[in-house]
């Protein structure tokens, strides 16, 4: 591609240019997704132009871009450059800073670039993707603060602190102040930021009365009392001090009643211990995994900002570097059944290694001990995509509430879209209010006694086929099979013959996801295996409803069943992982629906892209 401009007597010659577009805070592209590319194209000759103009103008040497550039544009917020971008929208533009060299009269020495300015000369030399290899360096994960920061832009840091436990809020605050480690790097977020943020946390704690409150003196430049909103900046390390005996001398979060994450009703089999060691990265090389299945995962998950979330939520812990293992068992919850409660097939070690981009096999003790160590970071992720599916629901659609686990969990029936899991029903209804408080529609489960009271409390409009207890205040349906709503709630006789098939649907997405497939079956607590089954359920509907919403019920098992057995060819590349799947319908139906897009910045790829192809 050549730019040449009108105001510059030169030209820029962009040898290759690989435009991606990235939507976060929605599932809709708007009615032309193709042309807000376009859009996106036809400007950029217009920015190199204005950024290159001191090396365009005059008679000065040809130079050359040794390494790719890149060059971001989004649209205007805080520090707008005034510059407009498609339809006039105020747009701010970065370009990563890029070394420039000479070209020497011999350009047979020298290699292809991304961009270079002057002649269009192609060099004998290396070739562009050589140079991409040579250039290949993990890109640094975002600090947490910058996460808190974008879902303050999007108004939704409120609402996503609300349902984090008192644990995870300590944990994050602590790590936002940097309290009691004075040897932590800083973590590249903007103090203004990271000040603010910490103040949010600060003011939701106080809020729940988990903190005392502070001596009138420690906080000169605020009023007596917890700040309600941003900290002042330059008390953070006065307020560090003051809350680091209170926060850090919390009690953990409870283990999960039913201690070892395990089948419910029964008792797993011990398995044998479990190999310990460094899990190998996979950063070249050729791999042949029997499921791309989890591999198809990551563009939805990319697409409500899931996967940007998993960076920042680890990098609060310092555990970035275990993200693969979260990959793992993401992976994990898609393969083949868990014999036993624990045992896995080579087959499926290698399909969730490779997705991770570890060597095989992945140590379970690593597993287990990630679930344990990064167990506040799991609510922050859980949170993330609630809130998504709350922003999509439909209010005239019911939602479906089942027991499982010493659980409550609560899905969209409109696509089986999980949304959230619960202890109690109270801590259910922050979700159901997001989601417009529509009908609930309660199947089969155990569920907590005193359940159908708090929803009739809370003036939820449901309906059972589970038998009330004495005291429940629900009235009997004159329908051909037992079923109660709650009092005063008009009778939906669309509702009540749909409860069957929503029940039926549910309980196997229950045995599909929870009981026969286990991510981390050693782990005490459950919070690594709720989360990543929330996570694959998402995923595996948003496949379910692309692809088939329009012709049958959608199902995320049927996306599980249909691409459970998609082969394909993994090529690990020092800039990208290559996913290759065989030709034939079903490539052709995830291409035709978009889910084959490249998903950039895999944080457990080391921020590699991932990409697929048909072959």
């Amino acid at each position: 591609m050549n730019t040449p401009t009108a105001r510059t007597s030169g030209e820029i010659t962009v040898h290759r240019c690989t435009v991606t577009v990235v939507r976060r805070g929605g599932w809709s592209w708007g009615p032309d997704p193709r042309g807000l590319v376009d859009e996106v194209i036809d400007s950029l000759p217009e920015l190199l132009a204005d950024h290159f103009a001191d090396q365009l103008a005059g008679d000065g040497p040809d130079v050359e871009i040794t390494e790719p550039m890149t060059v971001t544009v989004r649209p205007g917020g805080r520090g707008r450059t005034g510059r407009t971008g498609p339809g006039g929208m105020p747009v701010e533009v970065h370009f990563a800073p890029a070394e420039m060299v000479e070209i020497p009269a011999d350009v047979s020495a020298v290699g292809t670039s991304a961009v270079g300015t002057g002649p269009s000369d192609a060099s004998p030399g290396r070739s562009f993707e050589e140079s991409f290899e040579a250039a290949g360096s993990p890109r640094p994960v975002p600090p947490v603060a910058a996460l808190f920061a974008e879902l303050a832009e999007r108004n939704e840091l409120d609402a996503l602190l609300a349902l984090l436990p008192d644990h995870s809020l300590r944990v994050y605050l602590l790590a936002l102040l940097g309290a009691g480690q004075g040897d932590r790097p800083d973590d590249g977020g903007a103090p203004g930021d990271r000040d603010t943020t910490a103040g949010r946390l600060l003011a939701e704690l106080a809020g729940r009365a988990a903190l005392p409150e502070p001596p009138a003196e420690a906080l000169p430049a605020a009023p007596r009392g917890l700040p309600p909103g941003d900290l002042p900046s330059g008390d953070t390390t006065a307020l560090a001090r003051l809350l680091t005996e209170h926060l850090t001398s919390a009690p953990p979060e409870p283990s999960s009643p039913s201690g070892r994450s395990g089948r419910s009703g029964s008792r797993a089999e011990e398995p044998p211990p479990a190999a310990g060691g460094a899990v190998p990265p996979r950063t070249t090389g050729e791999v042949r995994v029997w499921s791309a299945l989890p591999f198809l995962l990551a563009g939805p998950l990319a697409r409500i900002g899931y996967l940007d979330a998993i960076g920042p939520a680890l990098a609060g812990l310092e555990l970035t570097e275990e993200s693969p293992l979260f990959a793992a068992a993401l992976a994990y919850k898609v393969l083949g059944v868990t014999g036993r409660g624990w045992h896995r097939t080579r087959e499926d070690s290698e399909a969730a290694a490779a997705f991770a981009g570890l060597g095989p096999p992945v140590p379970e003790d690593r597993l287990t001990d990630f679930a344990r160590t990064a167990a506040p970071a799991f609510p922050v992720l859980d949170g993330v995509l609630a809130l998504s599916v709350c922003r999509g629901h439909d209010p005239a659609a019911p939602l479906l509430i089942t027991g499982a686990e010493d659980r409550l969990l609560l899905v969209d029936a409109q696509g089986m879209f999980p949304i959230a899991w619960a202890a109690t029903i109270r801590a259910l209804l922050p979700y159901w209010q997001s989601c417009g408080r529509p009908h609930v529609l309660i199947c089969d489960g155990p569920l907590p006694p005193g359940s159908l009271r708090e929803l009739a409390a809370a003036d939820v409009p449901f309906l059972t086929g589970i038998r009330p207890l004495r005291g429940d205040p629900v009235t009997r349906l004159p329908w051909r099979t037992p079923l109660w709503t709650a009092p005063g709630a008009p009778p939906d006789a669309r509702l009540a013959a749909e409860l069957p098939g929503h029940t039926a649907r549910l309980a196997d997405l229950i045995t599909a996801l929870v009981a026969e497939r286990r991510a981390a079956p050693l782990a005490r607590d459950g919070g690594l295996e709720r989360t990543v089954t929330l996570a694959a359920a998402l995923g595996l509907s948003t496949l379910a409803w692309t692809l088939w919403r329009d012709r049958e019920t959608p199902d995320p098992l049927l996306a599980l069943r249909r691409f459970a057995d998609l082969d394909a060819t993994v090529r690990f590349e020092p800039t990208a992982v290559r996913v290759r799947v065989p030709l034939g319908r079903r490539h052709t139906d995830l291409l035709r629906g978009g889910l084959l897009a490249d998903v950039p910045d895999v944080v457990w790829l080391g921020g590699r892209t991932l990409t697929f192809s048909g072959g």
